[in-house]
């Protein structure tokens, strides 16, 4: 087995943006590593953690489950409310993204259930976001127009659960 090497509490910054960098280049597990050094530093680095949690949510496409329970367990370490609430709905709308690629049987349906959590967060986001901040408000229009642009993308129909009579 391997023991980790510590980071120099004076590359926190330096190593925060080669995360962000790794991130926009499509290497989430790189971006993770990194974030994982910095919060052995320092635990309550909210940039940290909220690019940790980015870069899990960047990783759904390859394995859901595992990596939206990190992400979600990385919520409650978050100090501010707006972020808690926004992120979560990061997450919701990053599954409903997975499904919609998945594709499959019940992919639309999932993906729409997703979708419509995440938007129901980010309006719970809206509430209590700063001045000048609409990022929430963008979110939900962006799942609002997938929705729209997706017809597989719709809620489950329920089949009656009896037989059916004519009247």
């Amino acid at each position: 087995m391997f023991t980790i090497k510590p980071l120099s509490p004076d590359a926190i910054d330096a190593a925060l943006d080669k995360a962000v960098r790794y991130r926009l280049l499509n290497e989430p597990m790189e971006a993770e590593s990194i974030c994982l050094d910095v919060l052995e530093v320092d635990p309550r680095n909210e940039q940290a953690l909220v690019t940790l949690l980015l870069s899990l949510t960047d990783q759904f496409q390859h394995e859901l489950a595992p990596t939206v329970r990190r992400a979600r367990e990385l919520l409650s370490r978050l100090e501010d409310p707006y972020s808690r609430v926004y992120y979560e709905g990061i997450i919701c709308e990053r599954q409903a993204k997975a499904h919609l690629r998945r594709g499959g049987p019940g992919g639309g349906f999932l993906a729409y259930d997703w979708f419509r959590q995440a938007m129901e967060l980010y309006e719970r986001a809206e509430e209590l976001s700063p001045p000048g901040n609409d990022d929430a408000v963008l979110r939900w229009n962006a799942c609002a127009r997938i929705i729209m642009q997706h017809g597989e993308v719709e809620p489950a129909r329920t089949e009656p659960s009896g037989p059916a009579f004519l009247e």
